[in-house]
């Protein structure tokens, strides 16, 4: 049996090097070229130019500066989707618990998926592979803001029953509508086991 597409993925980190990947992913018919995924890290100074040339440009910058942005999902080498993670500070706020000392809270804030490849798990693969990237950044704990399927509004941050298969579990609101769910991650100790970071 061959392989479904989903299956067939690589994933990289958006930077200076995949930019053009990144800006050929939301710049695609269907692709979200108006936000650039910008509102939840909008300074209040960005956050009062709402075009997408203005967002695009937000987002690059943070890109030219180093910051951690988000990951991309690759078949047959074509960049095919994104999911927005970064350290927490990096946002808005969100709406989890507060940080304590010891922790490094990321967010998993966003997801977009080609529409040929929706329905295929890929966003499954995608939390997977950000939990890897946030791990090897220093991440203790990631955070993430689902909805329930009905929800009006949101989705593109995720759904529940999707978090809860992956490990995640609920620790508050944000909201009337957006679930707050962590998961602390896990190191990998001298013995090549893996322990929990606390």
């Amino acid at each position: 049996m061959s392989a479904r597409p989903a299956d067939r993925l690589s994933f990289r980190a958006v930077d200076g090097s995949t930019w053009a990947d990144f800006e050929r992913l939301f710049e695609a018919r269907g692709g979200p070229k108006s936000c650039w995924c910008m509102v939840w890290r909008a300074t209040p100074e960005e956050a009062r130019r709402r075009d997408g040339p203005s967002r695009k440009k937000a987002m690059h910058k943070r890109v030219q500066a180093g910051m951690p942005v988000g990951i991309l999902a690759y078949r047959d080498g074509q960049p095919v989707a994104w999911c927005s993670i970064a350290p927490r500070s990096t946002y808005r706020p969100l709406g989890g618990p507060e940080e304590v000392p010891g922790e490094n809270i990321w967010s998993l804030a966003c997801f977009f998926v080609v529409r040929p490849l929706r329905s295929q798990g890929l966003v499954r693969k995608l939390i997977r592979e950000a939990e890897s990237y946030a791990r090897r950044n220093g991440a203790t704990i990631l955070e993430a803001y689902p909805v329930d399927p009905e929800s009006p509004s949101y989705r593109f941050m995720g759904y529940v029953q999707t978090f809860r298969e992956a490990g995640y579990r609920e620790v508050g609101r944000a909201g009337s509508r957006r679930h707050v769910y962590r998961k602390a991650l896990s190191r990998r100790l001298k013995d090549g086991s893996e322990g929990t970071i606390p």
